[in-house]
């Protein structure tokens, strides 16, 4: 099996190893990952997810091999996104197209290109190693990015950055990466996947109902005027305020997390 799930407690890793190939993307994989995604957010005992590449790559992107072996006028029709909604079929790089309502953390060494670039901008946030870098690679060979790179890198960097990224197709280092906002963390090579693990846990340790809220309300105003975000702010807030914050706001008066610490909020 070329995707395999390592489970501590509520943080799952989900791992993705096909050495051989630099984690490039095959159908048996894709379908691999978007199946152990959708297990991660169905499963009540899971909180936080680590995407992992194993080997010293993250992804090298769509498999072009298998690319040259296509044919037909359409030749992945049978992952086409219909107009007007309906089920969304899985992306060509597996779970790409996917909106989880649970974290997901991309711990990435090596290249993370093209196509693998689409998959670490897919996820929350990226803990990148210092050799490790992005860059839409496929430029060079007339393969477009189709998932998700044109939406969601100008909304990470802007428009012009990533337009600028895109159409060079040049080399994205994490140094500048971290600088542009593309990735969170600069970690010593071979320590992408223990940082991320480290923050998984952090995050699953907070009551995860106003985890998920926040993050649902961060993700849903895009596009929104600013009256319209706050209203869906408000609104997804509720819930979360009576389950989880007024009982939690009762423990702080109580003496509990001051001053930064949370060793004891649980």
């Amino acid at each position: 099996m070329s995707v395999r799930i390592e489970k501590t407690g509520p943080v799952w890793t989900v791992i993705h190893s096909r050495p051989q190939a630099r984690n490039a993307m095959d159908p048996e994989s894709a379908d691999a990952l978007q199946s152990a995604f959708l297990e991660f957010d169905r499963d009540e005992r899971a909180s936080v997810a680590v995407f992992w590449g194993e080997g010293g790559a993250f992804c090298a992107g769509w498999d072009l091999k298998l690319a040259a072996s296509l044919e037909g006028e359409n030749p992945l029709a049978e992952l086409d996104m219909k107009e007007g909604g309906g089920e969304v079929p899985r992306g060509p790089m597996g779970p790409s197209r996917l909106e989880l309502s649970k974290p997901v953390i991309a711990a990435v060494a090596g290249p993370a290109v093209a196509g693998g670039m689409e998959l670490a901008l897919w996820c929350d946030f990226r803990v990148m190693e210092e050799s490790a870098y992005f860059g839409v690679y496929c430029r060079r060979w007339g393969v477009p990015l189709i998932d998700g790179g044109t939406v969601r890198l100008p909304r990470l960097v802007g428009q012009g950055r990533a337009l600028e990224i895109i159409l060079t197709g040049r080399k994205v280092p994490s140094e500048e990466a971290a600088r542009i906002g593309l990735c969170e963390y600069v970690v010593a090579d071979g320590g992408a996947r223990q940082k991320a693990e480290e923050l998984a846990h952090q995050i699953a340790e907070f009551p995860q109902l106003c985890v998920r809220t926040d993050r649902r309300s961060v993700l849903g105003q895009h596009g929104l005027a600013v009256r319209e975000a706050l209203e869906l702010e408000w609104k997804n807030g509720q819930q979360a305020l009576a389950e989880n914050g007024l009982e939690g706001a009762a423990r702080f008066a109580d003496g509990l997390g001051r001053h930064g610490d949370f060793s004891k909020i649980r």
